[in-house]
């Protein structure tokens, strides 16, 4: 997700505060947040209410401390991209020991609060996708294919079946499809940000598709990722999880996304791509709202 430049100074706060990107720990909560309300038939008790309070904060806490310690590995990347270039890390405001300490306690409060008040189950997801996120994804797989972010999708994907976990205690198949959508949602997603962002990772060395197999086959790409995900999106519907309302949303959020990629497949800008990444946005949260919404009627 794109950041705006903060301020040429922070408060100490801000900058900690920085380190666990906020922005996409939002979208990570309310994803975690609709796996919990779909796990619980009909209105949710207070009781219910106060146990996804507690879910969501640990979830976060757990999330944030996954992208501080992104932020120290890829500290050298961050300073050659504009996009990043602010963080506190790249900019050499917080130092390496500083940021672990910070990462590591956030993580142990994160998973304890899971494993002593939600469940076992959650806490063990959830560090499971942190070391799938801040070691595998980052890494790993970041600097070594151009199918990173493909690959390290499922990280992403995972926060409705964390919220799931939470509510039922187990991982049933409306979980699974959750992941399943917002894992193919992520490639045409983060490669419209990419091709509007390419010589920042070039100069990064990092080998992002549109790096390593150019500006058109990453456009192909992102257009046939939006047929895919156009089913994968009709399957709440299939197996029963939602009505007619979610459908007909699914659809015009898919057909809205879909054109977007065509548009861009045909005829390139960096304006288009900047438009295709944020209506991804829209996408998916408009998506899950649907999902929702449709819940309780």
């Amino acid at each position: 997700m794109t950041a705006m430049t903060p301020p040429a100074t922070m408060s100490v706060f801000a900058q900690y505060y920085a380190l666990t990107k906020p922005r996409v720990i939002q979208l990570i909560v309310f994803c975690a947040l609709i796996g919990m309300v779909l796990a619980v038939p009909g209105v949710p008790s207070w009781h219910e209410v106060g146990v996804a309070a507690i879910a969501c904060l640990g979830i976060w806490l757990v999330a944030g401390a996954a992208a501080a310690f992104n932020c120290i590995i890829e500290k050298s990347i961050d300073a050659k991209m504009k996009r990043t270039a602010w963080r506190p890390t790249a900019r050499g405001e917080l130092g390496d020991l500083q940021t672990l300490v910070f990462s590591a306690t956030l993580c142990a409060v994160g998973s304890s609060l899971l494993y002593f008040a939600i469940n076992p189950l959650t806490m063990w997801l959830t560090f499971a996708t942190f070391i799938g996120y801040a070691v595998i994804y980052t890494v790993i797989l970041k600097p070594l294919t151009p199918q990173n972010i493909v690959i390290g999708g499922a990280s992403g994907a995972m926060p409705p079946v964390l919220g799931w976990a939470a509510m039922a205690g187990d991982v049933g198949p409306e979980a699974l499809i959750l992941f399943l959508i917002i894992f193919l949602w992520t490639p045409p997603h983060f490669w419209a940000l990419a091709l509007y962002r390419v010589e920042d990772y070039r100069k990064s060395g990092l080998p992002m598709l549109p790096v390593t197999h150019g500006n058109e086959f990453t456009r192909l790409m992102v257009l046939l990722y939006t047929f895919i995900l156009l089913a994968a999106c009709l399957l709440p519907f299939v197996y029963g999880m939602s009505s007619w309302l979610y459908l007909a949303v699914a659809i015009v959020l898919n057909a809205g996304f879909i054109l977007h990629a065509w548009w861009l497949w045909q005829d390139y800008s960096d304006l288009l791509a900047r438009k295709t990444f944020r209506f991804s946005l829209i996408h998916l949260s408009l998506l899950f709202a649907a999902l929702l919404i449709d819940h309780y009627l």
